[in-house]
């Protein structure tokens, strides 16, 4: 176990370590001057050339990488170049809040679509597992802005029992921040229950197929017993590896839905930062993204043995 643990961790550190690499890499790709952006176009070119001395882009990029490099090390992440803010407690206050509907959204998802799925498994063939088919497909196929779209414009604009544009934060008022959170929760979680149920579906009936369940079955176990006992738990590891995908991916993505629910998250911030050419909010943006989906996925394998047995081997 241990030895599985220090192989894990140690895959990690070159991965992040090229991440660093790629994120710095692809932000240079961006067309377009910081400098020429903040000064206009008017700018006269001894003004250009101290705000990128002033920027640092007179160095070299390889100068500049290992600048930045060693600056992130540290803990530093730079400043914003359009609003002069220190970039890593902006991106943790952005990254909060995204953080705060990814994971209420991934754990209501998980705690509806696993016992849905395995119901699904139970009943193959069934009338309910054919309705609970078709309406995880169908969820799975809606594209999340628009069931956003239409959840606003049902509950917030026809019903009026939601706001519709804003966001408070829990410290200043939490009920009323919650208020503003549960549109965008109810749309991912809808859209991955889906994705969750049909995994869940096909591993229970992989498993189902097994020949410890027969086992189980000989021995007069009842069909609650087979199922939620024996099943459930082997049943559950690869649905386990697509939760961890899911959470990181939407991290990442949630960009398109915080811009229908006007939400300072990180992925507003991140388009923000894109248009502006900001980049050390940009750079700071994708590595903590980047590196918390590293995270995520170290953390999903890490776990991997109390679902599957055979990894302790």
């Amino acid at each position: 176990m241990l030895r599985f643990i220090l192989q894990k961790l140690g895959m990690a550190v070159p991965t992040l370590l090229l991440i660093s690499v790629m994120v710095f890499a692809l932000i240079r790709l961006i067309p377009g001057d910081p400098a020429l952006l903040m000064l206009g176009d008017m700018a006269d070119p001894q003004s250009l050339a101290d705000m990128r001395q002033t920027l640092g882009l007179d160095h070299s990029v390889v100068t500049q990488f290992l600048i930045w490099f060693k600056a992130v090390l540290s803990g530093d992440l730079g400043w914003s170049i359009s609003t002069r803010e220190a970039v890593l407690p902006l991106i943790f206050e952005r990254f909060a809040v995204s953080a705060s509907i990814v994971l209420i959204a991934v754990l209501l998802a998980t705690l509806i679509a696993v016992p849905l799925g395995v119901l699904a498994a139970w009943k193959q063939n069934s009338a309910l597992d054919l309705g609970l088919v078709m309406s995880a497909t169908l969820l799975l196929s809606i594209p999340s802005f628009w069931l956003g779209l239409l959840l606003l414009y049902a509950f917030g604009i026809k019903l009026g029992w939601l706001p519709v544009v804003g966001y408070v934060s829990f410290g200043e008022a939490p009920w009323q921040a919650l208020s503003y959170l549960v549109l965008p929760i109810v749309t991912l979680t809808l859209v991955e229950v889906g994705a969750i149920a049909r995994m869940a579906r096909a591993s229970t009936i992989e498993v189902l197929r097994l020949e410890y369940i027969a086992h189980a079955r000989a021995k007069g176990l009842s069909e609650r017993a087979v199922l939620w006992r024996h099943a459930l738990r082997n049943a559950f590891a690869p649905t386990w590896t697509l939760v961890g995908l899911i959470l990181g991916n939407l991290l990442g993505g949630i960009a398109v839905l915080e811009t229908v629910f006007t939400l300072p998250g990180i992925g507003r911030l991140m388009v923000d930062a894109i248009f502006a050419r900001d980049y050390p909010v940009l750079q700071g943006c994708l590595l903590l993204i980047t590196f918390v989906y590293v995270l995520v996925n170290l953390f999903v394998d890490l776990l991997y043995p109390l679902f599957d047995p055979r990894v302790k081997l």
